[in-house]
């Protein structure tokens, strides 16, 4: 029988207290080498919080590691270096993405994401943007949606 544990840490500095030491704790693992394993897995993702199930097996206190990837905005912030969105999204500009960046936050959210395929992965990170205040190539999200929508930008997602 295999117990599922859920917690939200941040990249690459998980460590034995809560949540996760008292989460692990009664299934009789080494919270330690779980700890020194979430954050060799998530260190790429530093300064962010992280969604990680780990997956114990009670009986031979074996212990997988799955790392999820953190939100869209929490990737958009960490690439233009914001500490956080537009109080007002709309009529506060907080930072420009290219649209490079933002295909590349895509391919990083691609399979964690109800998205079919690239295009409609970038689509929402646009959306995001929008949402954040944040302008894609100087201009509002919403524009560059419909473009990728025209497939004017079809050579740079590839």
């Amino acid at each position: 029988m295999k117990s599922r544990v859920k917690v939200l840490v941040e990249g690459g500095k998980a460590n034995p207290g809560p949540p996760l030491g008292p989460a692990l704790g009664p299934l009789g693992i080494n919270i330690g080498q779980v700890v020194a394993k979430i954050n060799e897995q998530t260190a790429t993702f530093e300064g962010m919080k992280v969604p990680v199930i780990v997956i114990v097996d009670k009986k031979t206190k074996q212990f997988e590691i799955e790392v999820g990837s953190p939100p869209i905005a929490a990737l958009v912030k960490k690439k233009l270096g914001l500490e956080k969105g537009a109080k007002t999204s709309g009529t506060e500009v907080v930072g420009n993405l290219t649209l490079t960046q933002a295909v590349e936050i895509a391919k990083l959210k691609v399979e964690g994401t109800l998205a079919k395929g690239l295009k409609a992965a970038v689509k929402e990170v646009l959306g995001t943007c929008l949402s954040m205040g944040v302008t894609v190539e100087g201009r509002n999200a919403r524009e560059v949606q419909r473009e990728v929508d025209e497939e004017k930008h079809d050579e740079v997602l590839k």
